[in-house]
């Protein structure tokens, strides 16, 4: 490496926060550097090209709602993407409804249908409203018995890896849509016309979300790839690499914040002790290219039932049908069990399920599996997350770090929040400076 004695400010993590940071520094003209320990930039935003299909890092997808990053976003991946209405359905008691659940219970048995909507009303109507501190309070008093019961408890079970008893109910409020009374009730007969959520579409580069993140890293020479310093030196206000040193006077790092903290050199131990609390769950998911199209036009589908291997199953030829053959199809089915799976059983389990769905005709219409690990998936919102985060944070912005994005800032947050986040993080670190 080329060392540099001192650089104003540094950037730990070539994914989308850290370029978007130094995207926005440049153009500023603010010098600094940026430092990515893997050979690649985009983090969990890339496109792997395997026999012919191309897969993300399962569903990856831009709800572009601010004007200005939307021009960004644009103005990087040109002309070569599509905007996309959501398709999306939950998969249960053998069918399927429409999503959300909570506000889509027709066509589901009428027993579990009258369960959920007498719940629902029960809930909506209930004098004995107390602030809920759990997730799985946040559904009973927000949803009822039946909707907890029949999919919000066993679906955040299996997408978090931990019961919602585990999880506080402070994270939830723009991820989980609350519909009103009258959206319930219609979408109990069949007549909610609407579609709930924050993501009901989306910007999709056509050959896949990694062609974003190959955008931002052209405009990015200087991205320093396959350097991560072994600890931060604190005090002195130093990266230190096995071949060298770099000082700085403002860091960011979207490093995992757990990752992070562990590296500081000369932290306090209250400090090391929150860090040690900050807890996230890993992933295991399949690509599967088939030889046939999907028989659904789906994007993706919920599956909150235990008898299924997966969580979720999405189509990423459904977002673009560049990222598959003329003819076939390609999915990302994402697991439930944290568990390294056995693929000689797995495989033919999740082929049964899918021609059980009426996405496969034939268990041999799988042309492709292979399996995929994200080691940091999920945050987890447990009741040690804030006064963790009221630890470090304060000690960090002390020290002149800026610790920020999905990882880097420990939460739950979208593509564009990425990139939000990076902008946001230049200037926090601008800010250091003066």
């Amino acid at each position: 490496m080329a060392t540099t004695p001192h650089v104003p400010i540094a950037i730990l993590g070539a994914g989308l926060t850290g370029m978007s940071a130094a995207l926005d520094l440049g153009e500023k003209k603010v010098e600094h550097r940026i430092f990515e320990k893997l050979a690649h930039a985009g983090g969990h935003a890339i496109t792997l090209e395997d026999d012919g299909f191309r897969f993300d890092r399962t569903g990856h997808l831009l709800h572009l709602r601010d004007p200005e990053m939307r021009k960004r976003v644009l103005s990087w991946i040109g002309d070569d993407w599509v905007e996309v209405k959501r398709r999306s359905v939950i998969w249960s008691h053998g069918r399927y409804s429409r999503y959300p659940f909570q506000a889509n219970t027709y066509g589901l048995p009428p027993d579990v249908a009258n369960e959920c909507l007498l719940g629902f009303i029960k809930a909506h109507f209930s004098t004995e409203k107390t602030a809920p501190k759990t997730f799985e309070e946040f559904c009973l008093a927000h949803f009822g018995e039946g909707i907890s019961r029949h999919f919000m408890i066993p679906y955040n079970s299996r997408l978090w890896g931990v019961h919602p008893s585990e999880i506080t109910a402070d994270w939830c409020s723009r991820f989980v849509p609350l519909p009103k009374l009258e959206d319930v009730v219609a979408g109990a007969v069949g007549l909610n016309d609407r579609e709930l959520g924050y993501n009901t579409s989306f910007v999709y580069p056509r050959l896949g979300i990694g062609e974003l993140s190959k955008a931002m890293a052209s405009r990015l020479p200087q991205i320093e790839y396959q350097k991560a310093p072994t600890r931060v030196d604190v005090a002195r206000k130093r990266l230190v690499f096995d071949d060298g040193e770099v000082g700085y006077d403002a860091l960011i790092s979207t490093a995992p914040l757990s990752v992070l903290v562990g590296m500081l050199d000369g932290a306090p131990p209250e400090v090391k002790a929150a860090g040690d609390k900050l807890r996230c769950s890993h992933l295991y998911y399949l690509d599967v290219g088939t030889r046939t199209p999907s028989g659904t036009d789906h994007h993706w589908v919920y599956v909150p039932e235990e008898k299924y291997p997966f969580y979720r199953i999405g189509c990423y030829s459904h977002f673009s049908a560049a990222l598959a053959p003329e003819g076939k199809a390609c999915f990302y089915v994402e697991l439930a069990s944290r568990e390294a799976p056995d693929m000689s059983t797995l495989v033919p389990e999740v082929a049964r399920a899918m021609v059980e769905m009426g996405i496969l005709k034939s268990p041999d219409d799988i042309e492709v599996a292979h399996l995929r690990r994200i080691d940091h998936a999920y945050v987890i919102f447990d009741h040690a997350y804030f006064p963790s985060l009221d630890v470090i944070r304060p000690y960090l912005e002390s020290q002149g770090i800026v610790s920020a994005g999905r990882y880097g800032g420990w939460n739950y947050s979208s593509m564009e929040d990425a990139l939000l986040f990076g902008v946001d993080a230049a200037l926090r670190a601008t800010q250091i400076l003066v």
